[in-house]
Formats: C-alpha cells, structure tokens, sequence
C-alpha cells in the first residue's frame, strides 16, 4: 500500500494558528512574535548595529521589514529611515499593527513574500524569517531581495560548523534540530553579493545555537 505524501498546509494558514494558538508564548499579549523578538538580550544588541547602520547614510533609507511580526522591533528603527515599510502575511496581525503604530513615515502591508510583489525600497530586513520556509520558498524570495542595495540578514543557526540549507516543510519549525541553518551564499540559493559584514552574534543558552544577523550589499 503506497503511503500518501502529506501537502504542506499553507503558510499563511500556519502563521495565522501559531499566533492565535500563542505557540511562541506570550499568553499575556495578543500577539507575540516570540523571544527572540522581545528578550532585551537579544533586541538590545541588534538594535543598537542596525540603527549605527541606518544612521551613517547622510540620505536616510527607504527600509522594508519582511516579516515584521508584533513590531516590537520595529518600532524602535521608523525614525531613523525615510520610510519604513513593514509587511507580515498574518492579516489581523497587520491591521493591528496600524492601529498602534502610527508615524508619518510608516506603512503596513499583508503580503506573502514568496508570492506578491515586494515593496522598493533601498534595504531590506528579514530577521528569523527564511528559516521558516522551505528552499522553494526561499528560492522565491532570494530572486527579489536582489533588487535592493542592502539585506539585513538574521538567522538562528547551529553552533560550530553545520550543513547548511537542509530542506523543510514551510512554517513546520526550523533547521537546528537537523543541524543546520539558512545560508543564502550556499546552493540551492548561491545569493551574488558584492560585499558582506556580521554585525552581531547572540549565543543562546543549553546549546541552542545562535542568532546571527549580517548585512550583505548586493551588486
């Protein structure tokens, strides 16, 4: 008897349940992006590289956020950008992001960035986004952030050396418990860059890896 292959539910159906199920925690809110979204250990330091970052452009960036989440984030870079725009593809999760975060400079959208058309801009963020979506996915989305002059990269990777880009299901966790993580450098993405930089490293506790974000400069 042949085993039926299981369908990937879409992933904006599991994004939706993982809020309104609270699998990443945070009962108390109404939506939570997780803590690596909110523990000060983590957001403080990366804060503090990428707002060094956005503020040695004499002409301030147009900065688009893949994957926003709660904007907890977020909320801290708006005014060092000439505009901020902050997609998610969870559609009340957007709406209520305009509804708290309002500035002159900001704008929210809900779109699905392995299918819709992205917002120009001049940087781009996407921090623990990919490592949540299939190579397939990820093949998508590396096809249009080539469009940008900068890509702010965050990935929670294996410590110490790894096979990267091990293939999953989209949205079914993430890499680390195959040992292995998101490198856009490496096939099947081989992302063309002219230039690359680490700005932070995060070591978590009870060796469960850590959160890397780099910036690369595309051609």
């Amino acid at each position: 008897m042949t085993k039926k292959t299981k369908k990937p539910w879409p992933t904006k159906n599991v994004m939706n349940q993982i809020y309104e199920m609270h699998f990443w925690g945070g009962n108390q809110f109404d939506f939570y992006s997780g803590t690596g979204s909110h523990n000060p250990k983590i957001i403080d330091p990366y804060l503090k590289v990428v707002i060094t970052f956005l503020e040695t452009h004499k002409k301030p960036l147009v900065v688009c956020d893949l994957g926003c989440g709660d904007f907890n984030i977020g909320k801290h870079l708006t005014k060092h950008t000439r505009k901020y725009i902050a997609v998610d593809i969870v559609e009340n999760l957007i709406h209520r992001n305009k509804n708290l975060h309002q500035e002159d400079n900001l704008a929210f959208y809900c779109l699905d960035i392995t299918k819709d058309v992205l917002p120009p801009g001049d940087c781009i963020i996407l921090r623990q986004v990919l490592q949540h979506l299939s190579n397939n996915d990820i093949e998508k989305v590396v096809k249009k952030i080539t469009a940008y002059k900068y890509i702010i990269l965050t990935e929670h990777i294996p410590l110490g050396n790894f096979v990267p880009n091990k293939d999953i299901i989209s949205g079914q966790g993430i890499r680390l418990k195959q040992n292995s993580g998101v490198n856009l450098l490496e096939p099947p993405f081989n992302l063309k860059i002219k230039d690359q930089q680490q700005l932070g490293e995060y070591i978590l506790e009870n060796n469960k890896g850590r959160i890397v974000t780099t910036i690369y400069k595309a051609f």
